[in-house]
């Protein structure tokens, strides 16, 4: 596993719990608002953290601490994630991963061996137009895939999408919620801009709480819960 970052401590990033996050380095997106640039700018990239010195934390966090989050970057690009995730398993905590759901036959086999237990999944823009954020050439099919597996899963999920005001229009979000129609979970969320792979990005704006409030009352026959942050 390439780590990049560890945060020790979150009561946010697991719904209900107390967790440490993790950030694996390396990203198959480019998407210009990325807050982690550190994890996908290839010029940026620092020595990795030690495995070993991670899990010898999360150790002596046993009984303090709920879970572990695992996002990125993209975890899913590391071949090793099972392995990693079961050592933390074996501790006790649960295990959430987030992930862009480009790699759904790694997420199917991390849920049929019960190694995650929540997983939130990035919807980037409407499936057939998803190179105008990304910025990189994406399969859909792989895309569809992960949210067919996500919707029949028996753990917890959540799909999110990041506003832009320059990248979407309140249509693309109506697209992107009927890509994920009768889900559980949707949260539109709100660009802050602190770091931004493009750093242009910084001067963005995210959608008028107006907006937001009219968007999710159109959603709410779409999906069972949806949520503003």
């Amino acid at each position: 596993m390439r780590i990049g970052a560890i945060q020790r401590f979150s009561m946010i990033d697991y719904p209900g719990q107390l967790a440490a996050i993790i950030f694996t380095q390396g990203c198959n997106f480019r998407c210009p608002y990325c807050h982690n640039p550190e994890l996908v700018n290839f010029d940026l990239l620092q020595e990795p953290l030690s495995e070993n010195e991670i899990l010898a934390f999360l150790e002596s966090r046993k009984g303090k601490l709920d879970a572990v989050c695992i996002t990125g970057g993209e975890p899913t690009l590391h071949p090793d994630l099972p392995e990693f995730i079961a050592k933390i398993k074996e501790m006790g905590f649960l295990v959430k991963l987030d992930t862009n759901g480009t790699n759904p036959e790694l997420l199917n086999f991390l849920i049929e061996n019960k190694l995650v237990d929540y997983v939130a999944m990035d919807i980037k823009a409407p499936l057939n137009n998803y190179y105008k954020v990304t910025k990189t050439q994406v399969d859909v099919a792989k895309l569809k895939k992960s949210i067919e597996i996500l919707q029949a899963a028996e753990i917890e999920y959540e799909f999110r999408s990041t506003l832009i005001s320059t990248l979407h229009t309140e249509e693309d979000v109506l697209e992107m919620a009927k890509s994920i129609s009768k889900s559980k979970r949707y949260f539109l969320q709100k660009f802050v801009p602190t770091k931004t792979l493009d750093e242009s990005f910084k001067l963005e704006t995210t959608f008028s709480d107006e907006k937001f409030r009219a968007i999710r009352s159109l959603l709410e026959n779409e999906i069972e819960d949806i949520q503003v942050r």
